[in-house]
C-alpha cells in the first residue's frame, strides 16, 4: 500500500516543482521584503492550520508576521490591519468564502491582498492585488476530498517564502539564537563551552615534573577521565587519558606508575575556547566517527581554563 501512495506523492511533488512559476514567487518575495508592517496569514479549515504554521515559521526567523482568524477578523480584529501590512489568503479552491467577504473589508485598510491558490482563474485570485499559484494534481485522498497535497504545497510555499526572506535580509545565526532562547534549539544556539565545562578546583591538572603514581588520585577523583598537563604558567602542554594509563600498564606494567608525565603525555591534542558553542564543541569532539573524544580541555590563550566532558553536553540537552 505504502509503495504505490509513495509513488502517487512523489508525482504529484515532481508536478509542483516542474509547474511553478518561480517569478511568481520572486514577486511575492519583493513584496514581502518591503512590506514595512506585517505579514498576516489567514485561511479556512486545514489551510488556517498552514497559515498559523507558516507565521510562526516567519516570526522565529525574522519576519513579522501574525495570524488572523477569518471569523474573527470579521468581528473587528480586521481593524489591526493598516495599508503598510501584506495579507495573504490561502485557499485551495481560491473559492473560499468568508475569505471573500473579508476582501472588500481588507481593502478598505488600504492592506495589500495576496491570494495564495491551487486555482489560477479562482474568485480569489481575480479579487487580489496579487496571487500565487500553487500546482497540484489531485489530493492523496482516493476520493480526491481530503486535504493532503494541498496542504503539502501549501506548507512548501510558506517554507521557501520563509527561507528566501531570511537570506534576503541576512538573518544571522546570534539573531536566530534570540529568537529561541528555550529548548533544545536555544540550547545549540545559545549555550557555550564556559556555561557548562568543569572549572576551577575541579580541573584535573598535573604538572610535566609529576610522576603518575602521585597524581593517580587527582585522575580518579575529578572524573574527567584525563589530566591536563600544564607548566608553571598554566600553559596547556599535553594530555594524559585513562585509556594512555589502561595501555600503559599492558605494556610496561607496573613501571609506567615512576614515569613521569611529560614522558606519558600526549603533546598533539585538541582543545576549545570557553566563548564556542558547546553545540560546536560536541561536534568537534565527534567530528572523526573512528576516534570519538570524550573530553576537551578548554583553553583560554593556551592557559587552561577548565574540561568539558561529552557526558556534560548531552546532559543539558544539546543533540
Amino acid at each position: 500500500m505504502f509503495k504505490d501512495l509513495l509513488r502517487i506523492q512523489k508525482t504529484n511533488l515532481d508536478f509542483f516543482f516542474d509547474s511553478f512559476n518561480e517569478q511568481e514567487l520572486d514577486e511575492i518575495l519583493q513584496l514581502s521584503l518591503h512590506c514595512t508592517g506585517v505579514l498576516v496569514f489567514t485561511g479556512v479549515g486545514k489551510s488556517g492550520i498552514i497559515s498559523q504554521k507558516i507565521s510562526q515559521t516567519l516570526l522565529s526567523t525574522g519576519s513579522k508576521s501574525i495570524f488572523l482568524p477569518p471569523t474573527d477578523a470579521l468581528h473587528g480584529d480586521i481593524g489591526i490591519l493598516s495599508e503598510h501590512d501584506v495579507i495573504f489568503l490561502l485557499s485551495k479552491s481560491g473559492q473560499t468564502q468568508e475569505l471573500i467577504q473579508l476582501v472588500p473589508y481588507i481593502k478598505s485598510r488600504k492592506s495589500k491582498i495576496v491570494a495564495v491558490v491551487c486555482e489560477k482563474n479562482s474568485e480569489l485570485a481575480k479579487l487580489a492585488d496579487f496571487s500565487i499559484y500553487l500546482p497540484m494534481l489531485r489530493e492523496l485522498c482516493p476520493f480526491n476530498l481530503a486535504p493532503t497535497i494541498s496542504t503539502t504545497v501549501q506548507l512548501l510555499f510558506g517554507d521557501l517564502l520563509a527561507v528566501a526572506l531570511m537570506k534576503a535580509k541576512g538573518f544571522s545565526l546570534d539573531q536566530y539564537a534570540l529568537n529561541h532562547p528555550a529548548g533544545a534549539i536555544g540550547k545549540k544556539l545559545s549555550l557555550s563551552v564556559g556555561d557548562i565545562m568543569i572549572k576551577e578546583n575541579q580541573i584535573p591538572l598535573a604538572g610535566l615534573e609529576d610522576s603518575l603514581i602521585d597524581k593517580l588520585a587527582e585522575l580518579s577523583s575529578k572524573k574527567c577521565g584525563c589530566l591536563l598537563i600544564i607548566d608553571k604558567e598554566k600553559n596547556m602542554q599535553g594530555i594524559f587519558t585513562d585509556g594512555d594509563l589502561r595501555r600503559g600498564l599492558e605494556t610496561e606494567g607496573e613501571a609506567v606508575l615512576h614515569k613521569k608525565l611529560k614522558d606519558l603525555m600526549t603533546s598533539s591534542f585538541l582543545s576549545i575556547n570557553p566563548a564556542s558553542l558547546a553545540w560546536n564543541a560536541l561536534k568537534k569532539m565527534e567530528e572523526n566517527p573512528k576516534k570519538l573524544i570524550s573530553v576537551l580541555p578548554v583553553l583560554d590563550d593556551n592557559k587552561v581554563v577548565g574540561v568539558l566532558r561529552m557526558h556534560d553536553i548531552l546532559q543539558v540537552g544539546i543533540r
